[in-house]
């Protein structure tokens, strides 16, 4: 892989580190500095992410027309800043909740807003043939920092205090700010003048992409649907796991960051699979088998063999995830022109971070309603319904995944 690719790499992995080893920073300042509730620690959860999808939505087109690379490096500076105002107000003892819902919503935006840069930055930094292999990177880079990174914090706020993961996380973006601009390849310009105003139909363009292309829109319809119903039983499993089953919090941890290895399994795998099988067979197979162990979390049973369970279902299901993500990147950034990936890639987070809240919303309504385990139960059935999606595909979309051709700079 060239130079460039490895400073891009280099980037994301820092951040990513730092962000794993944060994981849950905001929520646990919110109990243990502010002795919040359960229902302020879930909005804090559910709303600050979603006012920051809110606040993406004018990011995409206002990216479309500037060089990506100046826009990834704000948006590490935009978290840096942020995320360092709570130590500061924590040390002037002057840390509100309503600043950690103001953090949360910007560090979301500024996240959006990055991956749907370097996205679209990467399309013009790796040739395509290696789009696959970098996107893979990217996905076993990602799990290797959740299942490293929690456990890390975790000890670290024991032995030094409730915010030194969120310094850690800030410096981590200043450090992938830097490693930015290491990265020497000329940027393809972006089309002139066409940012001097924000018209509303650019900020809808991504999703008009999105829906208009037969292949891209179940392929995004899935990944919401799978993606929301996966985040949404996260929550429910924990109540059932920390309270009706009584595991310690120690096994609910390992549950998760072992099976979290299975991302550098898949992502490892990615190449070598569609070199034998296809990517057509992975999208369809591989898109079916990472939704149907879902349902087996439901009947967990106390003791070793229930967390041994916990781990192998989620073990496989990380697998497939891993495996199948890289190959849907490439086809996605294959199947967009140039002109369009900003606003398609900030659409298509936005949309998966709107899903997640309200798919979680609803289920935690539903475990209230009901139980924790019926909750399980309804997401793991609904979640049988996403391979339908894929198979209605028409065959030639799977038969001929060829890159679009990008418009041709004098006419774009």
């Amino acid at each position: 892989m060239s130079r460039g690719f490895r400073w891009l790499w280099a980037s994301y992995a820092v951040s990513a580190y730092g962000s794993g080893f944060a994981f849950g920073a905001l929520p646990l300042i919110a109990v243990l500095v502010l002795e919040v509730g359960p229902g302020q620690v879930s909005a804090l959860a559910a709303i600050g992410p979603a006012v920051g999808a809110l606040l993406a939505v004018p990011l995409g087109p206002w990216m479309e027309f500037r060089r990506k690379r100046p826009v990834m490096i704000l948006m590490d500076l935009v978290r840096f800043g942020v995320l360092l105002t709570i130590p500061l107000a924590y040390a002037l003892d002057a840390l509100t909740f309503g600043q950690l819902l103001i953090v949360s919503a910007v560090a979301a935006a500024g996240k959006i807003a990055f991956n749907a840069a370097a996205g679209a930055h990467l399309k013009g930094l790796v040739p395509p043939a290696e789009l696959l292999v970098a996107n893979s990177r990217f996905e076993s880079t990602n799990w290797s920092s959740i299942a490293v990174g929690p456990p890390l914090g975790g000890a670290a706020i024991g032995l030094f205090g409730p915010v030194v993961t969120v310094i850690a996380d800030a410096v981590s973006y200043l450090l992938s700010a830097l490693c930015l601009l290491g990265i020497r390849v000329p940027e393809t310009p972006p089309l002139a003048g066409a940012a001097a105003r924000l018209r509303a139909r650019e900020v809808v363009d991504g999703w008009r992409h999105l829906l208009g292309h037969p292949g891209l829109r179940a392929l995004f319809l899935n990944h919401l649907l799978v993606s929301g119903l996966i985040m949404a039983t996260e929550p429910l499993l924990a109540v059932l796991m920390l309270g009706e089953l009584g595991f310690p919090p120690w096994q609910y941890g390992l549950a998760f960051a072992v099976p979290c290895l299975g991302g550098l399994i898949g992502s490892r795998l990615a190449r070598r699979v569609v070199a034998t099988r296809g990517r057509p067979w992975v999208l369809r197979v591989v898109g079916t088998l990472r939704a149907v162990w879902l349902l087996g979390l439901a009947f967990v049973q106390p003791g070793v063999a229930g967390l041994v369970t916990v781990i192998v279902l989620e073990l496989v299901i990380i697998i497939c995830m891993s495996l199948y993500n890289p190959v849907l990147g490439t086809y996605r950034l294959e199947h967009t022109p140039a002109p369009l990936l900003a606003r398609t890639l900030t659409a298509w987070a936005i949309s998966t971070g709107l899903a997640i809240a309200a798919l979680s919303a609803l289920a935690g309504l539903l475990a209230d309603l009901t139980s924790a385990r019926i909750g399980l139960v309804v997401a793991g059935v609904l979640i049988l319904v996403s391979p339908l999606l894929l198979i209605r595909i028409p065959p030639e979309v799977y038969a001929e995944i060829q890159p679009q051709q990008d418009p041709p700079k004098a006419a774009a």
